[in-house]
């Protein structure tokens, strides 16, 4: 974090990032100073509605983050930033997305929880999009021309107001993480449960917080004298999308040996959660989540490494776990080391169902489309482990193959789960 007497000062030069929270309302020019290194510029949390018009003096950014303040449009000036390939503006008041407003290089556009109606027709001209942040927002369609966005792997959608799929979307070649849970095809109105309990708070003692996703906060507690994991989902709606929907999905999802334990859900008037099984300490992340420079691929410690035979264990769970998944109708939408857990034996533990979606409303000939997806983010998730691999040998050769169809470019031709299961 950066402070604005820093930057009037001069000693903020030949800075590559720099990060300010200071109640602005207004574009501190003194920024203007740093345009020939300044590549990360943060000025989320502060009170903007705009953009100077000569913005586009600062030639070298390439990440712009805006999440927080007020604006109710998309700047046009970005448009002239020549390096910038990141822009994010989560939790502003955006009602309106004018064409032709930013970069056609960018790649990472987060614009989560706003108020945009639609998007522009011309929006197939952000051909090099990877990744795509529209949850929670107002859109009843998506344009035509977002068919031409062949560089999409991650697409958020949850919480629009979208009728139906379109087929273009789910063709798109590279397309591996999708969430369109809570939209007006399939948005989940109450609870659907015949399997898990419902919980009262009152039956539960809360002990300490032990961790915190992006839909909610997860407790050591006790139930009827039982050790658990109280996840406590955070207000209406969350960066992937409701939680009802989430909840719904993870109960859905059943019991399978490699998902995390559910053992109840909590409906009270002013709260939802979820009551897990809880994880033995001895269970370790599997990675990390990805970096700016990754976008949208997972990452790991520096000294991680796992044998061949590790990773076949692991991938052999995973296939397994998907599945499971498909054949409940639920897509998971998040196919993630970093959301795997593993031991020193190589069991492996899914969770988070935070962008998972309700397949039911969709037709078999979509459903199995998904699934396709899914397959696809199975490819990358493999990939990312051969990354970490410690030797070479025929485990890794097969694996390495797998991937190669998993990431085919037409989803039809991809394996499904259950042939890459007998062949696992």
């Amino acid at each position: 974090m950066n402070t604005l007497e820093e930057l009037k000062a001069g000693s903020l030069q030949g800075c590559t990032r720099i990060q300010l929270v200071a109640k602005l309302t207004e574009f501190p020019k003194e920024i203007y100073t740093l345009a020939d290194t300044l590549e990360i510029l943060d000025l989320s949390n502060n009170q903007l509605s705009d953009l100077p018009d000569d913005f586009y003096k600062l030639k070298n950014l390439k990440r712009l983050f805006l999440s927080f303040n007020q604006f109710k449009h998309i700047p046009d000036v970005l448009r002239q930033c020549p390096n910038l390939i990141m822009v994010a503006f989560k939790g502003n008041q955006i009602t309106e997305f004018k064409a032709h407003c930013l970069p056609t290089q960018i790649e990472w556009l987060i614009l989560t929880d706003n108020q945009i109606p639609a998007l522009p027709d011309s929006f197939g001209e952000y051909s090099k999009l990877k990744k795509l942040a529209l949850a929670g927002n107002q859109l009843t369609h998506l344009p035509a021309s977002m068919a031409n966005c062949n560089e999409l792997e991650l697409i958020r959608l949850s919480a629009n107001k979208l009728t139906k799929v379109e087929d273009w979307l789910l063709a798109l070649p590279k397309l591996a993480w999708l969430a369109l849970s809570g939209n007006d095809l399939n948005r989940s109105t109450s609870l659907h449960c015949e399997q898990f309990s419902k919980i009262t708070l009152d039956e539960i003692e809360v002990k300490k917080q032990i961790g915190q996703g992006a839909s909610g906060v997860i407790h050591l507690a006790n139930w009827h004298q039982r050790p658990v994991a109280l996840k406590l989902f955070k207000g209406e709606i969350t960066s992937d999308g409701y939680p009802l929907d989430e909840l719904n999905c993870c109960l859905k999802a059943s019991e399978h040996p490699n998902l995390i334990k559910a053992l109840g859900y909590v409906d009270e008037e002013s709260q939802l959660g979820l009551v897990m099984e809880l994880i033995s300490k001895e269970f370790t992340n599997l990675g990390l989540p990805p970096s700016l420079a990754s976008c949208t691929r997972d990452t790991f410690e520096d000294n991680c490494q796992y044998a061949p035979e590790m990773v076949l264990k692991i991938v052999k769970q995973m296939t397994s776990t998907l599945a499971h998944l498909h054949q409940k109708q639920v897509s998971h939408g998040d196919i993630y080391a970093h959301n795997s857990m593993i031991n020193s034996q190589g069991e492996l533990l899914f969770g988070d169902f935070g962008a998972a979606t309700d397949l039911s409303m969709l037709t078999p000939d979509q459903q199995q489309r998904l699934e396709g997806i899914e397959v696809r983010a199975l490819g990358y998730f493999i990939d990312d482990l051969l990354t970490v691999v410690t030797e070479q040998n025929d485990i890794t050769t097969m694996l390495s193959d797998i991937v190669q169809e998993c990431l085919g470019l037409n989803s039809d031709k991809r394996p499904r789960f259950s042939e890459l299961i007998s062949r696992l």
